[in-house]
């Protein structure tokens, strides 16, 4: 059995930027400020405030990254209340909360949730025509690794 979940016209979308990225995530969202208007925005710590004197509108803001944002992104992304994750993270920098980093990937790669990691790739999703209307995500099935025996 296939399992799927109905992303709807308007997207939740989680924006994350580690410090040397935010100037850039930042300038990206202004530039695309009209659609990101039809969504609704989520963001980690600092990155949220900025989104929302940016924007003028309203970013559900979380904990900083380091401090649980990223864990909370994670767990949303599991629990089926984001649909698209935005993350410009610096591959040229170690964080001290890089397991976190990884943590959040590879759950959003896990629920098969949108995911852009830099300008370009978000360009290509958030203009993309499956933006514009519903669209059915299919979940993959962990039923098998559940029932896996641990020795």
């Amino acid at each position: 059995m296939i399992k799927s979940r109905r992303l709807n016209t308007r997207k939740r979308i989680a924006l994350v930027a580690h410090d040397n990225k935010k100037k850039d995530l930042i300038d990206w969202a202004v530039f695309n400020k009209v659609v990101l208007a039809r969504h609704e925005l989520a963001a980690t710590g600092t990155t949220g405030k900025l989104l929302e004197e940016q924007l003028d509108r309203p970013v559900k803001k979380l904990l900083s990254g380091p401090l649980g944002g990223d864990q909370q992104i994670g767990s949303m992304i599991a629990e089926g209340e984001l649909d698209v994750l935005i993350f410009f993270w610096d591959p040229m920098e170690a964080q001290p909360h890089d397991s976190d980093v990884k943590a959040l990937l590879r759950i959003a790669i896990a629920w098969n949730c949108i995911l852009a990691c830099d300008r370009a790739t978000a360009d290509f999703v958030l203009t993309s025509p499956l933006m514009q209307d519903d669209y059915t995500v299919h979940i993959p099935d962990y039923s098998e690794y559940l029932k896996r025996k641990i020795h």
